[in-house]
């Protein structure tokens, strides 16, 4: 092998109490702050809903996957349907007007706890192709006008600001130029732990040239590489901006829109772009079915291994299947059993 490429999330870097959280806790802003609901003592939705909801596939982009899981809860909250709505609103304007619509409902949150059954519908949203697409497609739009999650986070994209927001906590300011509207506390990347030691990532280098194909934005991937000292070890880098770039070039240059994160290749083959070797043999490592979908979409171009990764606990049957199921050659359940399965 000559080229090792990796997924940030789950596999280099601790996220269940960061990105997981982040989640967490911008659905239950959404719900409380936007719509009013009332709080329980359970939260509306928990870890094991999230990778359960990561395993639909098309879930890469975590603004998504916050917007998929208000508009399944919506679906069951009591509410009532409600048309799209048109854009370019301030963020001020989409809360007055959330508030205005959810009022004459009984809004709380057990009442959605006791009726959430999300395995059933994960499987429908599977069968339409996956991510937000495929929420979309179950519930035929109905809900679309209380989730307001597209655009700008400075104007009417509320899921994205509150997930910002959260996640970067004081650096969100410096990074947007904006005031926080909905979390001053500690940004919560603040919580990531790194899974594998830099000690094996030394092992790894001394084999192989290594790189990065993340969903991350660039500035949120680099914040982690620095703040655990991992830039040394990589040679390449690709993040969501390098994915969007490539986007906004394909539609000015062709006029058609398409997707170019994960599971699309595009990373994945940029990373081995970047680094120069000629027809080399890679592994890319992951930790959910789009990571294994894009791995095996990249076999057109590439001599690749998709490995899964596994670490934490997250060794179920379930999660093992639908990565075995989505192309992963090899499951490996540890940083050392990752080194030993590749030397």
């Amino acid at each position: 092998m000559d080229i090792l490429i990796f997924d940030m999330d789950g596999v280099l870097i601790d996220v269940s109490r960061s990105y997981r959280e982040t989640i967490q806790r911008a659905v239950q802003i959404y719900l409380g702050t936007c719509l009013g609901f009332k709080k329980g003592k359970a939260e509306p939705v928990t870890k094991e809903d999230i990778s359960l909801f990561k395993s639909a596939g098309g879930f890469n982009n975590d603004w998504d996957l916050t917007s998929g899981l208000l508009l399944f809860l919506l679906s069951i909250s009591g509410l009532s349907r409600l048309p799209k709505r048109k854009k370019s609103l301030s963020i001020g304007e989409v809360i007055s007007h959330l508030n205005t619509q959810s009022a004459q409902f009984n809004r709380n949150i057990p009442k959605i706890v006791r009726r959430k059954n999300l395995p059933p519908f994960v499987e429908k949203v599977k069968l339409a192709g996956g991510g937000l697409k495929g929420v979309r497609k179950v519930l035929k739009s109905s809900w679309e006008g209380w989730v307001f999650g597209d655009g700008d986070l400075d104007q009417e994209n509320v899921v994205k600001r509150i997930f910002q927001e959260v996640y970067l906590g004081k650096k969100f300011t410096s990074f947007y130029h904006l005031p926080p509207l909905f979390h001053k506390k500690q940004g919560l990347y603040l919580q990531e732990r790194l899974i594998i030691p830099r000690k094996i990532l030394s092992s790894l280098r001394k084999r192989f040239r290594l790189g990065i194909a993340s969903g991350r934005p660039r500035f949120e991937a680099e914040l982690a590489l620095k703040r655990f000292r991992l830039l040394p070890y990589f040679d390449s880098l690709v993040t969501l901006d390098e994915c969007q770039e490539e986007e906004t070039r394909i539609f000015r240059t062709t006029g058609k829109k398409a997707r170019y994160t994960k599971p699309h290749p595009y990373s994945l083959l940029r990373v081995v772009k970047e680094i120069g070797i000629l027809n080399p043999r890679c592994g890319y490592v992951g930790d959910v079915v789009d990571d294994m979908q894009a791995a095996r979409a990249a076999e057109e171009k590439l001599d690749i291994l998709a490995i899964g990764f596994l670490h934490g606990g997250k060794n179920d049957e379930t999660l093992k299947g639908s990565l075995l199921k989505a192309g992963a050659d090899l499951i490996v359940e540890s940083p050392r059993a990752l080194l030993q399965a590749l030397t």
